[in-house]
C-alpha cells in the first residue's frame, strides 16, 4: 500500500465548502496528524494549514475549509508536518452535495400536483429533483425524480391529507464520483390544494359537529339511563325493606305531653278514644238496621223513616239512652223498637 491506499470522505457542499475526514483511530493511532491544502496546478501551488479541524476523542479527524477552485490536492502529515503520511489530488466539482431546493411551491389540478423550485445558478442539468409523498394510510414513501426543477405527478385522491417532501440530486458518474444528494426540504401537508399544518387536521367541521352531538346525546342517555335505574332501585328497597313508621308523629301528644308515659295518655285520651270508636261503629249499626229493616218489608224507605219514633217510643229511648249511660252487666239487652241491642263485658255495642 501506497500514500493513496488510505480511505477520505470528500464532501463539497454546494461548491462553497470543502470537508475532508479520515479514520485516525485506525489509520493514525496513537498519532496526531496535521493537514494541509492547495488549489489549482501543483507547480504552483502553495499549502495552506488547516484552520479548523474536526476532532475525534481529541485527536485530528477531518478539516473543514472554503472551496476555492475546481482542483485540490491534500496532503496529511506527521504532527510537526515533516513527514507526508497521505497526498491526494482530485476534482472538487465531482464531490459536490447541492444545497435543498430553495423557493418550493406546489401547484394543483384535480388529480394531478405539480412541484417546482428554483433553478441553480451553475450546473443546473446536473441536478435531478425528487419528490417523495405518502398519505396517512400509506407506510411507506412513493418517490418520483425529473430534471431540475419542475415535476408532476398524478392521481392523488382529493378526500385524502398527504405529505409531501422533495431534494437536489447529483447526477453519477457525469458530474459526480459519489451519490450525493441535498438535505430534505421541509416537509409539507396538502389536501385537496389546501396546505394544512398536519394530517390530523384534515376532520371537516362537519364531523366535528357530528361528533360532539353524539357525544352530548351519550351523556343525556346515560343521564336517563341513571335515573330510570334509580327509581327502579328504590321501587325495589321500598317493596323489600318497607320503612318503618315513627311513632312520634301519629302520637305526637305522648311523646310530647307525656313523655312517652302510656298509662297517662290514656287515662287522659279515654273519652277520645271512646269518641272515636262510637264514631267509627255507628254507620255499621245503621247499615245493619237499613238491612234487616229491608227485609222484613221489602220495600225502601227513606233514612228518616228509620229513625221516626212516636212519642212513647222516644219516651222509651230516652230511658234506654239513660241506662246505656249506666255501666251494664255483662250480656244486657237494651230494647230499642224494632231491635235489640246486646253489650258485652266489654261495653261493647252489638245490634
Amino acid at each position: 500500500g501506497g500514500k493513496d491506499t488510505i480511505n477520505t470522505t470528500i464532501i463539497n457542499f454546494n461548491n462553497e465548502k470543502m470537508q475532508i475526514t479520515w479514520a485516525t483511530r485506525e489509520l493514525f493511532p496513537n498519532e496526531n496528524v496535521s493537514f494541509f491544502y492547495t488549489f489549482g496546478e501543483v507547480k504552483h501551488k502553495v499549502w495552506k494549514p488547516c484552520t479548523t479541524y474536526l476532532l475525534d476523542q481529541d485527536y485530528n479527524s477531518g478539516c473543514l475549509f472554503n472551496t476555492e477552485g475546481p482542483t485540490l490536492a491534500i496532503s496529511i502529515r506527521n504532527s510537526n508536518g515533516s513527514e507526508e503520511l497521505f497526498f491526494k489530488r482530485l476534482k472538487a466539482d465531482f464531490y459536490i452535495k447541492p444545497s435543498p431546493p430553495e423557493n418550493v411551491t406546489f401547484f394543483w389540478e384535480e388529480d394531478t400536483v405539480t412541484v417546482s423550485c428554483n433553478k441553480p445558478e451553475r450546473n443546473a442539468w446536473c441536478l435531478r429533483l425528487e419528490l417523495q409523498y405518502k398519505s396517512k394510510f400509506d407506510k411507506e414513501w412513493q418517490s418520483r425524480t425529473s430534471k431540475c426543477c419542475s415535476i408532476g405527478e398524478q392521481g392523488f385522491d382529493p378526500r385524502k391529507c398527504y405529505s409531501f417532501r422533495v431534494r437536489l440530486r447529483r447526477l453519477v458518474p457525469y458530474c459526480n464520483v459519489v451519490k450525493y444528494s441535498s438535505d430534505w426540504e421541509a416537509e409539507t401537508f396538502w389536501m385537496n390544494g389546501a396546505l394544512l399544518d398536519s394530517c390530523d387536521d384534515d376532520i371537516t367541521p362537519q364531523s366535528t359537529t357530528v361528533i360532539v352531538l353524539s357525544c352530548l346525546l351519550s351523556v343525556l342517555l346515560m343521564m336517563l339511563i341513571l335515573l330510570i335505574l334509580l327509581c327502579k332501585w328504590q321501587r325495589f328497597q321500598m317493596s323489600v325493606l318497607p320503612a318503618i313508621p315513627d311513632p312520634k308523629y301519629p302520637f305526637a301528644d305522648l311523646f310530647n305531653d307525656h313523655n312517652g308515659n302510656l298509662q297517662e295518655w290514656l287515662d287522659k285520651n279515654d273519652h277520645v278514644v271512646l269518641q272515636t270508636r262510637l264514631e267509627y261503629e255507628e254507620p255499621e249499626s245503621i247499615t245493619e238496621a237499613e238491612s234487616q229493616q229491608d227485609e222484613n218489608s221489602g220495600k225502601q224507605e227513606p233514612l228518616e223513616k228509620i229513625f221516626t219514633f212516636s212519642g212513647a217510643a222516644e219516651n222509651n229511648v230516652g230511658k234506654a239512652a239513660e241506662i246505656a249511660c249506666l255501666t251494664p252487666a255483662a250480656n244486657t239487652m237494651a230494647p230499642f223498637p224494632g231491635f235489640h241491642i246486646l253489650m258485652n263485658d266489654d261495653t261493647y255495642v252489638m245490634l
